[in-house]
């Protein structure tokens, strides 16, 4: 099926909450992501389907097009959440059940989502979950910076996937890579992979480029270039947790540039919460194998922190050609349980990473 949204088209979601319909919650999460029990089903939702096309342009889809009138190719509709009262509701603590996404997709393959804009989402924008052969292109993701959890692109336990040429200005991370929450995550246990990022640009107090926090189906071979971020709140973040359990591996991000950040960098051991009590704190997630180069920043307060987890130390993590300037005095790298190496990094790398003359995985 295609949905096509033809220039000036606009899907606007009712504000009156109570006509949303709840879902169960995912079985890789065991609840709503907010709040115990289900969660309220997304304006755009889609369970196994397959050859779907989500568009504002003709290219996606030549047959409807040639049906179409020329004015029309080309042209980007909108889908917009009105999310603000979702956002109050947020603010108050008054939410019964975990707040919709924009569009969500399940257990569904071959899916394109391009050329449409995406606006005032009531929580995450764009979530492909358990789905694979996934292209989203030339999407344009847009919330106010103050606006709760509105991710712009949240894959989650999803496999070959690519998402290129889009501008993402939310209130949360631009673009993150899911799989699952603790015990839930583990055992439900499909992976995100196989996964290609490139050329975004984009504003958040949060993340630029995310993986995680949720992460216990594990995360692999991501491919992630070109990125041009400013106004940030961290460029480049790496979260899990202790309990996650998971791994996070074969990493690679390149082709950075940042214009106003706090963080450039960060790769965490200590983020994130829990759905409940059951998760097993001994579970621990690997971290292995991530390499970030080509970065150049300006006006970044904070170099980078690199926190691993004692018992499970973050291995094989490179910097290469890492340049980050301050408009003063940058703060300089903070790190701990990881090792690795660094070629051609500023201002100059923790120790941990300070020699690459053992770890010749690191080059340029």
């Amino acid at each position: 099926m295609t949905l096509f949204l033809a220039r000036g088209a606009v899907i606007r979601a009712t504000q009156d909450t109570s006509s949303w319909p709840l879902v169960d919650p995912l079985p890789s999460y065991g609840r709503g992501r907010e709040l115990p029990g289900g969660r309220y089903m997304s304006l755009i939702h889609g369970n196994g389907l397959q050859d779907v096309f989500i568009t504002g342009s003709c290219s996606a889809q030549i047959a409807y097009c040639q049906s179409a009138t020329p004015s029309l190719a080309g042209e980007n509709g909108t889908i917009d959440g009105q999310g603000s009262v979702w956002w109050d509701m947020w603010k108050k603590r008054t939410l019964p059940f975990t707040r919709p996404h924009l569009l969500e997709l399940v257990y569904s393959t071959d899916v394109i989502v391009s050329n449409v804009v995406f606006q005032d989402s009531p929580f995450w924008n764009i979530h492909p979950v358990y789905c694979s052969n996934v292209v989203i292109a030339n999407v344009t993701v847009l919330a106010p910076h103050d606006s709760p959890n509105t991710d712009g692109i949240d894959l989650d336990s999803s496999s070959n996937v690519c998402i290129e040429d889009s501008y993402i200005s939310a209130g949360d991370d631009l673009i993150s890579i899911k799989s699952g929450w603790d015990e839930y995550g583990i055992a439900f246990a499909r992976p995100s992979s196989g996964i290609t990022i490139r050329r975004i640009t984009g504003s958040s107090p949060f993340a630029g480029f995310a993986v995680g926090s949720e992460t216990s189906g594990g995360v692999e071979n991501v491919f992630v270039e070109h990125l041009n971020f400013f106004s940030m709140g961290v460029g480049i973040h790496i979260k899990t947790n202790s309990g996650r359990g998971g791994f996070i591996r074969n990493i690679t991000i390149s082709e950075v540039t940042l214009n106003g950040a706090r963080y450039g960098l960060r790769i965490a051991g200590d983020v994130g919460g829990h759905p409940d009590t059951s998760y097993n704190p001994n579970v621990l997630p690997v971290v292995d194998s991530v390499t970030i180069k080509n970065v150049w920043g300006q006006n970044i307060r904070q170099a980078g922190l690199i926190r691993g987890i004692r018992n499970s130390v973050f291995s094989r993590i490179c910097l290469s050609n890492v340049k980050l300037y301050g408009s003063a005095s940058i703060g300089p790298w903070k790190c701990r349980d990881v090792s690795g190496g660094a070629l051609d990094v500023q201002p100059s790398p923790c120790t941990e990473l300070a020699s690459t003359s053992e770890t010749g995985f690191c080059t340029t």
